[in-house]
């Protein structure tokens, strides 16, 4: 092999490893500089209310977020939905939350948003203890999928975008996923940098995850949704709804919770 070819191969493979985030980020950083439509500042002001208590600096970045996401992600609509710029706005502001003060990554695995109109159906496959296996089908309003696609029903959004404050937010519930899933698999511990920081947050989320089954089991109110004790993927995404819409009920109920979650989102929703 000639020297000359194999400088232009590591030089391709250079620019495979380091040349593509240099250019997204650049082209990123083009589309935030751009001036927010005032169609969808309309939008926000309509049908995301929560949008005009941030802090006026979170409210830029949550704008900038929103061109960024809208820009990238191919948004579908299903069962003959047709989707507009509200539809657009209206979830991708909810999901950018989740990407306020943070390194965006923009949901790096995501690539199309499907929307229906309302609840929708999907058939899952179980198996008993006995290794029998039967198709049950399940009625959804949102679903997270590793292999790039998060499905929300269009009437659940809506309604999560216009009641901030329930504690229940299918898009906030699904992103959280999203993040979750970035290693490739839901287990309630998105990427956290430092291994003293992962085993924190082990420790805590799962004494949490605890304390809400034996709630449960006792019939006790619970701060979090009975469902959020399902599994510890679940139980974070719970728990990432009522930190953005409810956060003084899971400060109280739940303090070290909220602490993680204020770590790992880098936000006080208590200030807001």
């Amino acid at each position: 092999m000639s020297l000359l070819i194999l400088f232009g191969l590591v030089l391709a493979f250079a620019v495979g490893m380091f040349g593509h985030p240099w250019w997204v980020e650049r082209r990123r950083e083009r589309i935030r500089r751009q001036v927010f439509p005032k169609a969808w500042r309309t939008i926000l002001r309509r049908r995301v209310p929560h949008v005009s208590r941030l802090p006026a600096d979170l409210q830029l970045q949550l704008k900038q977020h929103i061109q960024v996401f809208i820009a990238e992600k191919a948004f579908i609509g299903c069962r003959g939905l047709v989707v507009t710029d509200e539809m657009r706005v209206t979830v991708a502001a909810q999901a950018c939350l989740l990407l306020l003060s943070r390194k965006p990554t923009y949901f790096p695995t995501l690539r199309q948003v499907l929307l229906y109109p309302g609840a929708f159906m999907v058939d899952r496959i179980q198996t008993d203890h006995a290794g029998l296996t039967e198709t049950q089908r399940q009625v959804l309003l949102g679903e997270s999928w590793v292999q790039g696609q998060v499905i929300l029903s269009w009437q659940s959004a809506l309604e999560g975008a216009a009641v901030a404050d329930d504690g229940h937010n299918v898009v906030i519930h699904e992103f959280a996923h999203q993040l979750d899933q970035e290693k490739g698999h839901a287990n309630g511990a998105p990427p956290i940098s430092g291994r003293a920081n992962r085993e924190r947050w082990k420790q805590v989320m799962s004494e949490a995850f605890q304390t809400l089954q034996r709630q449960i089991d006792h019939g006790e109110p619970t701060a979090l949704d009975p469902y959020g004790a399902t599994n510890p993927a679940e139980f974070f995404a719970v728990a990432s709804e009522v930190f953005f819409e409810r956060p003084a009920a899971l400060a109280e109920a739940h303090p070290a919770v909220f602490a993680e979650l204020s770590r790992f989102y880098g936000v006080n929703p208590l200030s807001w």
